[in-house]
């Protein structure tokens, strides 16, 4: 079972020899209820809300932070920003990106992950990571585009 993403960061930050802080804890909780793919700059926007003493260079470390400790996953899709999911879970899935509006629309396909094996296996190939991006455009852009 995994630990809940607090204990997690606080153990992480340990064996890094950091500390915990309050600041970083109420980084977490905005980026984990946010329930979507943020950049820092998107974070900073809503963590300073609710929490204004909290500047956006201590947002960006904070986010990398829970990249190294295996929190969030960095992406990086075609229009160039760098954004960052929470990992709620060791579970893989694939991001349809709208090239109009930037939704970002994540699924998951068992027949995808199994096509992808067999051609790796018919290749001699050991997959160790990969990552499905199509781009093109949402059911409300294609809509307004009619």
């Amino acid at each position: 079972m995994r630990k809940n993403a607090v204990e997690q960061l606080s153990e992480y930050l340990a064996g890094q020899g950091l500390r915990s802080t309050t600041q970083r804890d109420q980084i977490l909780q905005v980026f984990i209820s946010a329930g979507r793919h943020l950049s820092a700059e998107e974070l900073y926007l809503r963590v300073k809300k609710p929490h204004p003493g909290i500047g956006y260079a201590t947002v960006y470390r904070t986010l990398k932070l829970l990249a190294e400790a295996g929190l969030a996953d960095e992406r990086r899709f075609e229009d160039g920003f760098t954004r960052y999911e929470y990992k709620a879970s060791d579970d893989h899935h694939d991001h349809l990106i709208c090239t109009k509006c930037g939704a970002i629309i994540e699924f998951e396909n068992e027949r995808i992950e199994a096509l992808q094996q067999d051609v790796a296996r018919k290749n001699h190939f050991l997959v160790q990571n990969h990552k499905l991006e199509l781009y093109g455009l949402c059911g409300d852009c294609r809509k307004k585009n009619r």
